[in-house]
């Protein structure tokens, strides 16, 4: 079994520079967490809010190393079959019906029934060889010749039953299909796991990984972040739209804003050939930002104030 080869990234810094060249702004800690990942040949266990950029780590990951992403969506009822193989029984029946012809002359001289099923069965192995055989991401991923970065996504929706299954297939990397033996990867994925905490996870599973933890960003980070992603926003509107995101997440809302959606919104405010924010502004553009309505009453009665905050952070942030 090789080892994803990624000669580029040999320190922490070249991480930065390489998901910096995918438009992903990466912190020191996240770079460091995938180095250490990346060489230790360990999966990453992401967590934290949905939207602050998990699974866009895994794309940019993808990008960087210049290999297939192999995306599993886990979601509750998700078994072996769905996540790593199945038959292709449509396909083996009608290799049958084509080959029915042949079946007399395979049965000819055939003594009793006995003798017959043991021709028959002499010749089940063409049916279930890797031919007939429909793999899905998990084992996609292990028989991808130069490797890939495999996200296993919102493995907190998944069972624990499932969750259970998939340490087996992390610990050695390889699988068993009883009809053909062990299949083992031919080059060892790199592999991201993200969850959004809607359940716990088991320690098992915390142990078999590294952890990485991606909070709402602060300040600094997130003005990176809208200028690299949107270049086409003007800087002190960015500025002005951070800060006041930045407010919004101090208020008692039912989801915050991630960072999903201050991008939404910074393309919201270009698209709309915005020069400044004005309170008619954010209020027609809440919907962009916040998902519940309630959220939106709850900002649209504070905005004078947290409206009022950002513009004097974004005029600190000019003269800093």
């Amino acid at each position: 079994m090789k080892a994803l080869h990624a000669p580029r990234f040999e320190a922490p810094e070249a991480i930065i520079a390489g998901l910096a060249e995918q438009q992903y702004v990466a912190s020191p800690r996240i770079a460091t967490a995938v180095y250490l990942g990346m060489h230790l040949e360990k999966p990453l266990l992401v967590e934290g809010p949905a939207g602050v950029g998990k699974t866009e780590l895994a794309k940019a990951l993808t990008q960087m190393l210049g290999v297939p992403l192999v995306r599993l969506q886990c979601y509750e009822g998700l078994d072996e079959a769905k996540a790593l193989y199945e038959w292709k029984y449509g396909k083996q029946l009608l290799y049958t019906q084509l080959l029915r012809d042949k079946l007399g002359a395979l049965m000819d001289g055939a003594g009793s029934l006995k003798e017959a099923m043991a021709r028959l069965l002499a010749h089940d192995d063409l049916f279930y060889s890797e031919a007939f055989l429909e793999p899905r991401p998990l084992l996609r991923a292990l028989r991808a010749p130069q490797g890939c970065v495999l996200l296993i996504d919102e493995i907190d929706k998944a069972d624990p039953e499932f969750e259970a299954f998939l340490l087996e297939v992390l610990s050695d990397y390889q699988i068993s299909v009883p009809e053909l033996g062990t299949l083992a990867a031919i080059t060892r994925p790199m592999v991201l796991l993200t969850s959004n905490g809607a359940r716990e996870l088991s320690d098992a599973l915390r142990r078999r990984c590294l952890h990485l933890h991606i909070d709402y960003p602060e300040l600094a980070l997130e003005r990176r972040i809208v200028r690299t992603r949107v270049p086409d926003l003007p800087e002190r509107l960015g500025d002005s739209l951070v800060a006041f995101v930045q407010g919004l997440r101090g208020l008692d809302l039912k989801k915050l804003p991630a960072v999903s959606e201050t991008l939404d919104w910074a393309r919201t405010l270009v698209l709309l050939n915005a020069a400044e924010l004005g309170e008619d502004l954010v209020r027609n553009t809440l919907a962009a930002l916040l998902k519940h309505e309630e959220d939106s009453a709850t900002a649209s009665a504070a905005l004078p104030q947290v409206l009022q905050a950002a513009r004097e952070n974004a005029r600190r942030a000019a003269h800093a």
